[in-house]
Order: C-alpha cells, then structure tokens, then sequence
C-alpha cells in the first residue's frame, strides 16, 4: 500500500478545498457579512493542514485501483469534515451532524436539506452550499487532475479518475488524461455559465443565477427559495429544465460535438435512450395531469420540470409532487433508479448499465432457445466486455443489498414505509426529495441522528459508485496500511546504519 502517495493526495484535496473557500469569503465580505470570519479560519486551516501533509512529494508515485478507491473515499470523507466547519463555527448551522448532513447532500450532489428555512441563510454561506454542488458534481479529483501534475506512472491517474467518475466504465477522451480532464472541465464551466447568463435574461440576480446554475450543474437541487422552484416564472423554469436535461447527458457526447464529430455523437446509445425515457416519462405524466389541470402548457412544463429534475438527480422541484396521482409519482421513484448517463453529473443507477442489464436478460432468454449460439452484448456498435457485463451485475446486486439494509435501519424511527423507502432512495440515488415526510415541501431535519448518518453514508456511496466507499470498511485495508507503514520505519532505519 503506497501510504505516502495517499496522505499526498488528500493533503492536496483540502488545500485545493481551502481555495476554493476563498470564493464564498469573498461573497460574505461583498454583502458586509461577519459569516466570512468563518471561512478565513477554516481557510487557514485547509491550508495549513493540506501543506503539511504534501510538504514532501513521494518518490513513489504509483497509485494502483485499490489506492485510488482509498484515496478517493477518504478524500470526499474529508472534504465534508472541513466543509461543515464554515456552518458550524458561524453558528448557521450549529449542530456538526445537522452541518455534515448539508454538507455531505452538497458535495454528493444530493440536495437532501435539514434547512426549513433556506431564504434565511447569509449570502456566504448559501454561496457555499450550493458551491458544494458545483464542485462535487464533476469531481474535486477530475478537477486536481487537471491543474496539478501527477505522475501517470502504472496508469495512476486512471485508477483515480476510475474511483470518482461515475459509469460502469470510463475512458479517456484524448492520449493524456490529464488533457481529458481539462476538457471535461472547460465544458462543464461554459455550460454553467451560459446557463447563468440565460437566467440573467429572466430577470434573476447575479448571485442567483449563480447559486441555480451550481446546483443544475451539478445536479444537486439545493434550493435557494423556501419553495424551491415554485415561484419562479415560467420561463427559469423552462431554462432550468432543459439545462438539467443537459447536464444528464454523457460529458462524451458534447467532446464529440465540440470536434465536429456528430455522427459519433448521435451513436451514442445511452444517449438516445436517455431523452426516450424522458419523453416517455414526461407524457405519462403529462396525461395524467392534465385530468388536474386545465392549462395544457403549465402541464407539460410541471411533467417535463419534475422528469428531468428527478432522472437527472437534480431534486428541484417546480410543485409539490407529492400531491400528484399514484401513477405519477411511481413514475418518479423509477426514474430515481434510473438516473442519468454515465459520464455526466448526475446520480442514480445510469442509463447504459439499465441498457446492459436489458440485453444481458434478452441474451439469457435467446440462449434457452439457442443454446449453442454464441451471442456478444453490443453498444454502440461494439462488443461489451464480459468484464464490464460482470461489473454491472455485482454493481446491481451491491446496490439493492445497501438499499435494503438502510430502509431496515432508518424504519427504527417508527415512520410510514414511503417516507423511510424514498429517503433511502433519494439518497443512495443522490437525488434530494422523497415522498410523504421526507416530500418536496419537507426536509430531513426530523430525523434522528443515527438516520442522518445511515444517509450520509448512502449518499457518498451513491456519488462514489458504492465500491470505493465499502472498501474504507474492509480490515484488510488497514493491514495493508499498517505492514506499509512498519516497511517504510524499516527502510528508513536500515539506510541509517548504513550511512
């Protein structure tokens, strides 16, 4: 276990956390708020902390899978510690659990709130917390991979990016992965702001616009109104819509576009699949509406506002959904498994994995009547790795056994079966609102602490793909790290008796 290159990396990610605070501290200090005090003394120490631990670069710079899922784990681990501290210390939100909580839904890019009254927040502090999404949404670790040089040895970097990024698999763009970074980034920072920039034209304040364009980005669904999205016009939210919608695509997808390759681009299975869902999706719930509404268009808009908000991840919320028909909103709990695509910000199972479970069922089904004949699972037009087919399913099943065991342990509270099940499923899926209790116009600041830690939990596993976050709770883990640390004691003292 290379326990150096793994303190190297977190120290690096709560420095570059400490940075970026710098950004809502200097909101607080714009709107004259004594909230920013807050963010210099967690900054200082960030920064601290981060150079102590990365005051020596490693000789060995090798990070192998199992590294890299560590690495990862601890890192959105302690991304979150630090991340709470500003809420704490300025008193926004003084219990550290409670504070964890937001924090935690941020960076996950969940939206699952404790907050009843959000509009109450200072600028700095609503400024961060929907940051959190911005920043989680496409990967504090894409981002590092981006501006700081690492070494490439053994495919290190892949083996990181592997561990956040989420999909059944992922790949680079151009040769250097570092390169594939930045790409990633410069397109997810102009969509973001030209959806600032629309939102501009609707009338929204600046720091509004930001505040919504962070959590649409990232599909995460913080809200920066009581109500959501309830009283904006009609017009943010028809921006909002088409933006989640965006966001939910495979980042793939616009590379192809952006390089003048659009027949790559609209081969793209998962992509296709992905808006016929949502077309799907959006008419049954339109039709079932329009037996409620007499407007037709506020119809379409509420149906395509809470589809897209729900199978992307993102959690805002254009009504209170939970007041629709039982067809409708079991519409929404399905498309909460579902999620986006794979590559793109949004959470839930993804969208290629749903495509390679289908096929491996109609492949099974083909071979009772076809039992000799050798059949490969495609997309796209090639062949899916067994290794890949295999992931899918162990992915599946890990998913549903998580599932199960925390709807079993948040139901000690005594609540109804929706509330307890759509929780679990908001979370684990990083999505935000439920049903029932846990509802659009509710939050989660009713439920015990140890619920609350049950769902963080679910929510870093969500947004890590569950493995690199159950791996921090194997033994052997720690017994790896241990015999590393005595071995590097051991070389140390034998290199000074030699000199």
């Amino acid at each position: 276990m290379n326990n150096s290159m793994i303190i190297y990396i977190l120290g690096q990610v709560v420095r570059l956390e400490g940075i970026l605070m710098i950004i809502p501290c200097i909101t607080s200090l714009i709107y004259q708020e004594h909230e920013g005090f807050a963010f210099l003394v967690v900054i200082l120490a960030c920064v601290i902390v981060g150079t102590l631990m990365t005051i020596r670069k490693p000789s060995n710079q090798t990070i192998y899978l199992k590294e890299g899922c560590i690495a990862t784990a601890f890192s959105w681990v302690l991304l979150s510690i630090f991340g709470c501290m500003p809420f704490v210390i300025s008193g926004e939100i003084p219990s550290f659990t409670n504070a964890l909580f937001e924090t935690v839904s941020g960076l996950t890019t969940t939206g699952a709130s404790i907050l009843s009254d959000v509009e109450a927040m200072s600028h700095g502090m609503m400024f961060w917390r929907c940051f959190t999404h911005w920043i989680g949404g496409m990967g504090v670790l894409v981002f590092l991979l981006a501006i700081i040089p690492m070494n490439s040895a053994s495919g290190s970097n892949m083996n990181l990016m592997k561990a956040e990024s989420p999909g059944p698999s992922v790949g680079k763009l151009v040769p250097r992965l570092k390169h594939t970074a930045r790409i990633l980034y410069a397109i997810y920072f102009a969509m973001t702001l030209l959806e600032v920039v629309l939102l501009l034209f609707g009338r929204m304040s600046l720091f509004d616009a930001f505040c919504t364009a962070f959590g649409t980005a990232g599909t995460g669904g913080f809200g920066i109104k009581n109500d959501s999205f309830t009283s904006f016009s009609p017009y943010i939210q028809w921006v909002v819509t088409i933006f989640m919608m965006l966001f939910g695509v495979n980042f793939n997808f616009y590379y192809y576009i952006l390089y003048r390759n659009v027949r790559k681009a609209l081969s793209m299975e998962e992509v296709r699949t992905y808006f016929l869902i949502i077309l799907g999706a959006i008419g049954i719930i339109f039709v079932n509406l329009m037996q409620t509404m007499s407007n037709a268009w506020d119809a379409l808009r509420h149906a395509s506002f809470q589809v897209a908000s729900i199978i992307t991840t993102t959690g805002y919320a254009s009504a209170d959904f939970d007041q629709w028909t039982q067809t409708c909103k079991t519409v929404l709990v399905i498309l909460m498994f579902i999620g986006a695509c794979a590559g793109s910000t949004g959470g839930g199972m993804k969208v290629s994995r749903l495509i390679i479970m289908f096929k491996t069922v109609v492949k099974e089904l083909s071979s009772y009547f076809h039992p000799k004949n050798i059949k490969k699972i495609k997309m796209d037009g090639k062949p899916v790795e067994h290794e890949v087919v295999r992931a899918v399913n162990v992915y599946f099943i890990t998913l549903m056994g998580i599932f199960t065991i925390s709807v079993f342990l948040v139901s000690f509270e005594g609540r109804d079966l929706v509330t307890n099940f759509t929780a679990v499923a908001a979370c684990l899926n990083n999505i935000g609102p439920g049903l029932s209790q846990v509802g659009p116009t509710q939050n989660f600041g009713m439920l015990t602490g140890f619920s609350k830690y049950v769902l963080m939990f679910d929510m870093l596993a969500g947004r890590l793909e569950l493995f690199p976050l159950l791996l921090i709770f194997n033994p052997g883990v720690y017994r790896d790290m241990i015999m590393g640390a005595v071995r590097y004691v051991k070389r140390k003292i034998a290199a000074r008796r030699v000199s």
